[in-house]
């Protein structure tokens, strides 16, 4: 057992690598965003639609990208994903119209994508129905590390120029695919691609798939998966311009608070996600969070102190960081068979939070500073009611 546990922690330490690369890359562009758009004539509702973009190909290909990983591996894939992004940062590195930059922002929403879907279907195939919850949770920390600490990282080079962040981003994505090429083993036999190659069942469009994703089992879990990336994004896309704008914060302050926060949510993540998926189920974990994650967006409103301001983002890193993993360990024991589609379709409705949140945000923010966070907030508590009516019967891990 040991033995087979050892072989498997490579090829997981390369997807999480991979993960926190792609979720990076969302999060890279939002501190330099006034910048880029002062620079180039845009607002800052512009901007906000930047952000948003990106989510659009991530949804219209990322079932399409959870199908093809079953018919032609989950390696080939990634590495495509990975190849995409490195063009998408490059493109918006050398950026000098806001036509460029749309172009780049599609184009990294495709890679990740051709990704996201196949990295979980590789950790169902690596991982037994026992130890999914800790697969998951060390790419879910990955996820969530990446997703958080992207702006801090972004804010950090930005000191250097404003286009170092995507030089960066462009350099170590195309390392992260050379690395994938060399290392990582491919997970799904030939035969079983050829298998999934020759069904002659037709495969829907995505609108059609996603309206057949109303019937799965499922399919409160991939709600759940959007509500939780519209809350996250709705704090992340606006944290620069409301601590800028309600307490004059400036760019250090914003990557500290970020990293920060990032760093330690991810830790807690890494480490107690297992633990309380055995002891508590998946269920008591997801409410929890969401109750927590709600609470924290409140308390952003009620003072401008620095170490209050991150208290609180350490509260809502932390619990948006535990969501996620719970709420991919219930998806992957429901799915049964239907890992890539089922990998697909939870990353298509986290692309659609990514489209909402950032696009509604910076709306919402026009009308009134505080907005974003009270409608995130209610977005979130209406999530805490879904999972205490969710039946999860079947998906709970008893502790051993």
């Amino acid at each position: 057992m040991s033995d087979s546990q050892q072989l498997k922690m490579g090829p997981l330490v390369i997807l999480m690598i991979n993960m926190f690369i792609a979720m990076l890359g969302i999060g890279l562009i939002i501190p330099i965003l006034p910048k880029f758009m002062n620079s180039l004539g845009g607002s800052g509702e512009t901007g906000g639609y930047l952000v948003a973009v990106f989510g659009l190909t991530q949804f219209l290909f990322s079932p399409l990208a959870g199908g093809w990983s079953d018919k032609y591996g989950r390696k080939k894939m990634i590495i495509i994903g990975l190849a995409i992004m490195t063009v998408s940062s490059v493109l918006f590195a050398i950026g000098h119209s806001l036509t460029m930059l749309y172009i780049s922002r599609l184009l990294g929403g495709a890679g990740a994508a051709f990704m996201i879907p196949p990295m979980m279907a590789y950790i169902a195939d690596i991982t037994t129905v026992h130890n999914r919850g800790r697969g998951m949770g060390l790419l879910g920390a990955a996820m969530s590390l990446g997703f958080v600490i992207g702006p801090g990282v972004g804010g950090f080079l930005a000191d250097i120029s404003m286009r170092t962040p995507l030089y960066v981003s462009a350099c170590v994505s195309g390392l992260a695919a050379l690395i994938s090429l060399i290392l990582l083993p491919e997970t799904l036999s030939l035969e079983k691609q050829l298998e999934f190659r020759n069904v002659k069942v037709k495969r829907d469009n995505v609108i059609k798939q996603f309206a057949l994703s109303f019937r799965k089992p499922y399919f409160m879990l991939l709600i759940m998966i959007f509500t939780l990336t519209f809350g996250l994004t709705h704090f992340e896309t606006m944290f620069p311009f409301f601590v800028t704008g309600k307490f004059h914060y400036n760019e250090r302050d914003i990557a500290i608070i970020i990293t920060v926060g990032a760093l330690v949510g991810t830790v807690i993540q890494a480490v107690v996600i297992s633990p309380l998926l055995n002891r508590f189920g998946e269920k008591s974990v997801i409410i929890g969070s969401f109750l927590f994650s709600a609470i924290s967006l409140v308390l952003m409103l009620l003072s401008g102190n620095f170490y209050y301001v991150l208290g609180v983002s350490l509260i809502f890193f932390t619990a948006t960081s535990l969501l996620r993993p719970a709420i991919n360990t219930a998806l992957s024991k429901m799915a049964g068979d239907e890992q890539g589609v089922a990998a697909g379709m939870n990353n298509a409705y986290m692309s659609i939070g990514n489209i909402l949140g950032p696009a509604l945000a910076g709306t919402l923010f026009k009308v009134h500073i505080n907005l974003p966070y009270i409608f995130g907030a209610a977005i979130l508590i209406l999530s805490l009611g879904l999972a205490l009516k969710w039946n999860s019967r079947g998906t709970q891990t008893t502790a051993v």
